[in-house]
């Protein structure tokens, strides 16, 4: 799969569509994303709702570990681990993906999530697994 076809991919996930997510570049080495913030996103207040931001980064870790992947293997998240260090209340998320990890049975990426303003929102580092064809 090439790296245009990487980035049409979050399209065709219906929740990643939901949440409004576009992918900017998908390479082996590093996937942007963007995400508006949006009322049906939030807690109270007009805060971006935590799990919306674990679900972005997640859908951008999936794609850098697609991206990493042998011919024929798929992938799962295994695990996944969120610190969030502040809230959203408008403008857009950023997400920037690096591959901390690739190897035969598991691939582990880091996600930042920044604002408008370039201020980390959150870090999300997952693995995934690598499944065979």
């Amino acid at each position: 799969m090439d790296t245009n076809e990487l980035a049409h991919l979050a399209a065709a996930i219906p929740f990643a569509a939901a949440l409004g997510i576009e992918v900017g570049e998908v390479t082996p080495q590093r996937v942007t994303a963007t995400m508006d913030w949006a009322a049906e996103r939030c807690t109270a207040g007009g805060v971006l709702h935590g799990g919306a931001l674990m679900a972005f980064a997640d859908t951008i870790g999936a794609l850098c570990a697609v991206a990493n992947l042998p011919p024929g293997a798929g992938t799962s998240t295994i695990e996944s681990k969120t610190n969030f260090f502040r809230a959203v209340r408008g403008g857009v998320v950023t997400a920037t993906c690096t591959p901390l990890h690739v190897g035969r049975t598991t691939i582990v990426a880091q996600t930042n999530l920044t604002d408008d303003r370039g201020k980390l929102v959150g870090q999300v580092t997952q693995t995934q697994a690598v499944l065979s064809g």
